[in-house]
């Protein structure tokens, strides 16, 4: 700030401040300047580098990315005026499922490899249909599928863009991706051909969990347990000294059932373990086998395992190394053929009945077959069971074998999963607890990474296989491309030494048809926004001094996909953490308590509420909700953030209007009540920044907020008469409450400019240059010392009396009093005195004015002349 004050411009302060209008003139203001321009020449040492979260580009944007995306703005906004050079990109998540089901919604189409493709290809519908069934879709070529993909993300991207302009977001949009252009889609393929190069990488055959709607395996961390209605079957195996008995929820995989399971020390099955039992209606013979993972107090405390139930079944399969019997394809349906093991003519036509239904339908076939036998013992017993579901699934999981691609992530091996909960000890969380909840899921962790998956608009795992003279893909040795060739598709690209017509022949090749998680590409947004690979190529050096980041911001609930494979990608790539600070939010929540999210079918969208209540009232209200806790979605906070913004301009307004200030203004200070104000105002400015630097800008604003009231509704009050400069008042006072006022407003701008930033930056412009977003933020030693912060508080009470007074008497505030007396205690009196003669001028006070010693501050004794307002002319 300067030392001199200034003169507002008259013609740019309005008549009546008003917030309409401000985002469109003040958005359009950074646009043209940009304002939030990261310096590219910069040095490191200057640099605050954040890991922008790309929301995914799929429909509309909710509360609750303003509420999160609000609280990262605040601090890539303090920082900026802190002097740093602020690394803030905008990267757009539009690969992936999400973006897929869309598209199917909107348009009306699914992808189907199988056919070709058409170059004119219109779609039936173009948003004008909520919702088509599956069975309506018009099947389409991939390309023409992902095609239409990338045309909508783009859209659904221009709006988001727009969203985030108008809530004055200070992102620099010269700096923009989006997780499927060719710059992602190279940095994603690297990492991955490295990872596959250093052994992180691998392909395998084996169990995993499968989406039957969206036809695709999905990872650990994207599991979701619901509860689901089902039933408890008991049904007997018959052993050599009688029925066995059971109780499952699945009786439809009994033809899929390869051992029976209890408990080591369950003396009610000693005699059984090492021997063995025959399955009902399929006459299969299973060992009966410990594992201490069985329940005792569960059921029968004996179970089937069958391949594969649940991801018990996983564990008991793999551990007791138990043969594979799967039974339900990836369509969700059984086997359409009835498997070799079944060797009994009445199990084969029982499996005939099942083969190709549904789960469920095959669930009635056993049902009722079992109630034939006489191998279901009493009636079906009504539970709700826990079943696993993809996250943005309907219906559960099922496990299928198929062959995917892995990331190690420490789930299978001690050593490394040891490393990576230390990679989560680099990092300071905020709040701190947020720490466990990362250590938590790492310890946990039962399996690797699972990135590939069977979609059509994500980036292409990059390797072909060889075929064998059988047409076999050698998937041991899969044949990759040079780093310099990214990116590349496998299924319209040929590996280095084939042609295209060897495409699926024997003795030539086929691609991997199957793409990578959105995690597996998200997981790199510091690689993608930094510009890794031009900085490997010697092209750029901004990944140098960006990497690591300062700070990620993000949800809670991602700590497990996002934060994590974050740090796991860094750990491989680079041996460090991916940034020095974890910021976590919390949820929005609707007025049932639940999370809103556009799964869930409960969020409210941003556009309307930020047109009637304005960008600045809306980020107040996400400012309000301290990181790590979840806040309700409340409209009644908004309006009170409204009401600052209203407040700022008009008092603004007001303050500017007292005249002008010559010379230091720091000097002009004498008045005690005003350096009393001013040396409040320090302790403000030095807890506000104590909040930031703590990551509690909430606290920040609570301070600021809180003051700035008081600077309103008291100091305002008080020193107006004199301020005005009237007849009879000191030159040197009204100087004084001039260049306070001065003082206080520069500096409540800038405390409040993180929140506040169209009201504030309407306010600079009308006695500043330049913005106040590239302003430098208040410091305690640009406030003149001295002062007793406690006059002000003691004379505003004492004001508050008066106006009690007034009000108890049902007098205006504008009636004389002509005599009163302030009891209050001894200390608090004196202060009071210091300010008597502002307090006298704001309360009418003409008379005697008296002191008397008490507990409390009370006015009594109290003689008014009721102001009468003059008969209009």
């Amino acid at each position: 700030m300067t030392a001199h004050s200034p003169a507002p411009d008259a013609a740019r302060i309005p008549d009546r401040p008003s917030l309409d209008g401000l985002e469109e003139r003040w958005g359009a203001v950074w646009r043209e300047q940009d304002t939030y321009a990261f310096d590219r020449a910069g040095a490191k040492e200057q640099v605050f580098s954040i890991d922008t979260p790309p929301p995914t580009a799929s429909g509309s944007l909710h509360m609750g990315h303003v509420f999160s995306y609000t609280h990262t703005d605040c601090m890539a906004r303090y920082k900026r005026m802190q002097g740093y050079n602020v690394f803030y990109p905008i990267g757009w998540d539009d690969n992936g499922l999400p973006t897929e089901k869309r598209v199917q919604n909107y348009y009306g189409v699914r992808g189907d490899s199988s056919l070709p493709y058409d170059p004119d290809f219109t779609p039936p519908f173009e948003g004008t249909t909520k919702s088509i069934k599956a069975a309506d879709q018009v099947p389409i070529n991939r390309q023409n599928f992902i095609e239409l993909c990338d045309e909508l993300t783009v859209k659904d991207e221009e709006a988001f863009e727009s969203l985030f302009r108008r809530l004055g977001f200070s992102l620099d949009w010269n700096i923009q991706y989006r997780t499927i252009d060719d710059r992602s889609r190279a940095t994603a393929q690297t990492a991955f051909l490295r990872n596959l190069a250093r052994g992180e990488a691998y392909t395998a055959e084996a169990p995993g969990l499968w989406d039957v709607t969206f036809q695709t395996a999905v990872a650990q961390a994207e599991l979701e347990a619901r509860d689901y209605p089902g039933a408890y079957h008991r049904v007997a195996f018959q052993g050599a000294d009688g029925p066995v008995h059971i109780e499952t929820t699945r009786p439809e995989l009994l033809p899929a059932c390869v051992a029976l399971i209890a408990h080591p020390d369950d003396e009610r099955y000693q005699g059984l373990f090492g021997q063995t039992v025959t399955s009902p209606l399929f006459g299969v013979e299973v060992p009966v086998v410990a594992h201490p993972g069985a329940e005792m107090d569960k059921g029968a405390g004996i179970a089937m395992c069958c391949t594969f139930g649940d991801l018990t079944d996983v564990i008991w399969w793999r551990e007791l190394q138990l043969p594979t019997r799967s039974i339900v394809t990836r369509a969700g349906r059984i086997l359409s053929e009835t498997p070799e093991w079944i060797g009994s003519e009445g199990g084969a036509a029982v499996f005939a009945d099942m083969s190709g239904k549904t789960v469920h339908s095959a669930r009635e076939v056993v049902v009722e077959a079992l109630r034939a036998s006489g191998d279901l013992d009493g009636e079906p017993q009504k539970t709700q069971r826990k079943a696993n579901f993809y996250e943005r699934g309907e219906k559960p999981l099922e496990i299928v074998t198929s062959r995917q691609w892995y990331i190690r992530n420490g789930g299978r091996d001690a050593e490394l999963n040891q490393a990576l909960q230390d990679r989560g000890g680099e990092i300071d969380f905020h709040p701190g607890f947020m720490r466990s909840r990362y250590t938590n899921w790492v310890a946990g962790l039962n399996g690797d990474w699972l990135i590939s998956r069977q979609r059509f608009f994500g980036i292409p795992i990059p390797v072909w296989y060889a075929l064998d003279g059988d047409g076999q893909p050698q998937y041991d040795t899969p044949l990759v491309p040079g780093e310099e060739q990214l990116p590349i598709d496998p299924m319209t690209q040929v590996p280095q030494g084939y042609t295209e017509d060897q495409r699926d022949q024997p003795g030539g090749f086929t691609g991997d048809p199957d793409v990578m998680d959105t995690w597996a590409t998200s997981s790199l947004s510091p690689q993608i926004a930094g510009d890794w690979l031009a900085s490997e190529r010697g092209e750029s050096d901004l990944f140098d001094k960006v990497f690591p980041m300062d700070v990620r911001p993000q949800a809670h609930d991602i700590i497990r996909t996002w934060l994590f494979a974050t740090v796991v990608r860094a750990h491989f790539e680079h041996g460090t953490v991916p940034w020095k600070n974890a910021a976590i939010s919390g949820w929005i929540l609707d007025p049932d308590r639940k999370k809103m999210s556009k799964s869930k079918g409960n969020v409210v969208t941003p556009e309307d509420v930020v047109v009637e209540h304005s960008a600045d009232a809306v980020r107040y209200w996400a400012a309000s909700g301290r990181l790590g806790t979840d806040a309700a979605y409340d409209t009644g906070q908004m309006k009170i953030g409204r009401r600052l913004a209203i407040k700022l301009l008009n008092a603004s307004k007001f303050a500017l209007g007292f005249g002008e200030v010559d010379g230091d203004l720091r000097a002009a200070v004498t008045n005690p009540l005003d350096q009393s104000m001013l040396a409040a105002l320090r302790q403000v400015v030095a807890e506000a920044t104590a909040g930031f630097e703590a990551w509690d800008y909430t606290r920040s604003l609570s301070v600021t907020e809180t003051f700035f009231w008081t600077f309103c509704d008291d100091y305002i009050e008080l020193v107006k008469d004199r301020a005005h400069g009237g007849e009879g008042q000191d030159p040197e006072g009204t100087a004084s409450a001039r260049a306070a006022l001065r003082l206080a407003l520069d500096a409540l701008l800038r405390l409040l400019a993180p929140v506040l930033p169209y009201a504030t930056e309407e306010v600079w412009s009308w006695w500043k240059s330049g913005s106040v977003h590239r302003a430098s933020w208040p410091t305690v030693d640009e406030l003149p010392d001295g002062g007793d912060a406690t006059v002000l508080g003691a004379v505003g009470e004492a004001l508050s009396q008066v106006r009690k007074a007034k009000s108890d008497a049902k007098v205006g505030m504008r009636s004389e009093i002509t005599a009163a007396t302030l009891v209050a205690p001894a200390a608090t009196a004196e202060l009071v005195r210091a300010g008597e003669a502002d307090l006298r001028a704001a309360g009418r006070l003409t008379g005697s004015f008296d002191y008397a010693v008490g507990d409390e501050v009370t006015l009594t004794d109290v003689e008014l002349i009721p102001f009468v307002k003059p008969p209009k002319s």
